[in-house]
């Protein structure tokens, strides 16, 4: 197999483990909704999806549109998928056409996707977004909601599957926002109940929750990050969970040579050697979605050591110091993603996101995928 310039790797049996170690927390009779937002947390939903297939996950979460289609096209054909935000009115049709669940948090929304359903002829799918401090999208969590909610119940052409809220601060364990969340969105569930308002599935676990909070379970648990191995949670908690990073990064040597004692490197200037220093051109740049911020303080992995990154990230090279890495040469694999210095090392390096890492992988840097 030829080599590439890069590659994302997804490790599948990595993340068969990881969907074992959550399921394996779920009680009887909860189900999983497989978050696969931001194209699987950019690990390439027509890669994973025929992992969660045969793993038998039926039910899906995803921002938009778009992903809704990227999974109908990869071959989930029965399915639920839920989007999670909003649909521009102009693709409210495909909702219909593809059977996609929309998420439903103001009574228009509603009444527009109902009378195209019903000039279809269908029984659309919804869910209901309840508002309990986010102050994104969602019905009041009170029972000023109550009527809106019961109007849409009503409507002809469509059907209430589920209703669900979103914590804010589920990765903090002694966080109360927590507690009040939760309380307040099953008071608001009772309410509906109360007025005769079906909703046959709650659901407001999102990942830190799935890890922290199992008391929030409820009748579904959305896991998104948590299970391509990004985590979300505090360090404890995250080795007892035994959740893996799921995607390892990697590309070689470009080019070797050894500068004297005051040269400089990489624009700007930014890093003047104060010796004799072997270095290492790597052909990845912030168009790869290797971050500029990596500049003068990053490192990759060669030969199992760690090398610092010098100068500034260009947009498609950088360079290392390779000066205590014996035998090194061109072509040498290097490591930007991996054992030594995975996603979560390097999110704290730069007080990051992890999903935001890897999320930013650009599409021009190919995902592979190996057990």
């Amino acid at each position: 197999m030829k080599r590439l310039r890069t590659e994302a790797v997804v490790h599948l049996d990595r993340l068969k483990r990881n969907l074992i170690r959550a399921k394996d927390r779920l009680p009887d009779g909860c189900d999983m909704i497989m978050v696969v937002k931001g194209d699987a947390y950019g690990h390439g939903i027509p890669g994973v999806y025929p992992l969660f297939k045969d793993f038998g996950i039926k039910h899906y979460a995803v921002s938009c549109w778009e992903e809704a289609n990227a999974l109908r096209d990869c071959g989930a054909a029965e399915e639920s998928i839920l989007i999670l935000g909003d649909t521009i009115d102009d693709q409210q049709d495909k909702l219909i056409e593809y059977n996609i669940t929309q998420t439903i948090f103001d009574l228009e929304r509603a009444e527009s996707l109902n009378a195209l359903a019903k000039a279809a002829g269908v029984i659309q799918p919804i869910n209901i977004k309840i508002d309990t401090g986010m102050s994104r999208l969602g019905f009041a969590a009170d029972e000023s909601s109550v009527d809106a909610v019961k109007k849409i119940s009503q409507m002809s052409n469509l059907k209430i599957t589920g209703a669900f809220t979103h914590y804010m601060c589920a990765d903090e364990l002694d966080n109360p926002k927590t507690d009040i969340q939760l309380s307040a969105f099953l008071k608001t569930a009772e309410l509906y109940k109360s007025a005769g308002i079906e909703i046959p599935c709650l659901h407001t676990a999102n990942s830190p929750a799935l890890i922290l909070r199992p008391e929030t379970y409820l009748d579904s648990v959305r896991a998104g990050d948590a299970i391509f191995g990004l985590c979300p949670v505090d360090d404890e908690a995250w080795e007892e969970s035994g959740i893996e990073e799921v995607m390892t990064w990697r590309t070689y040597i470009a080019m070797l040579k050894e500068i004297p004692a005051g040269t400089q490197v990489g624009y700007g200037a930014t890093y003047t050697a104060g010796k004799t220093v072997k270095i290492a051109t790597i052909p990845i740049g912030f168009a790869d979605g290797y971050s500029r911020h990596m500049s003068n303080k990053g490192v990759v992995c060669i030969k199992g050591k760690l090398a610092p990154i010098i100068g500034r990230v260009c947009m498609d090279q950088f360079m290392v110091d390779v000066s205590e890495i014996e035998d090194v040469k061109r072509g040498d694999e290097v490591e930007l993603l991996g054992s030594q210095f995975g996603i979560k090392d390097m999110a704290e390096m730069l007080d990051d996101n992890v999903d935001e890492i890897v999320c930013r992988i650009s599409k021009r840097v190919p995902r592979t995928y190996t057990y």
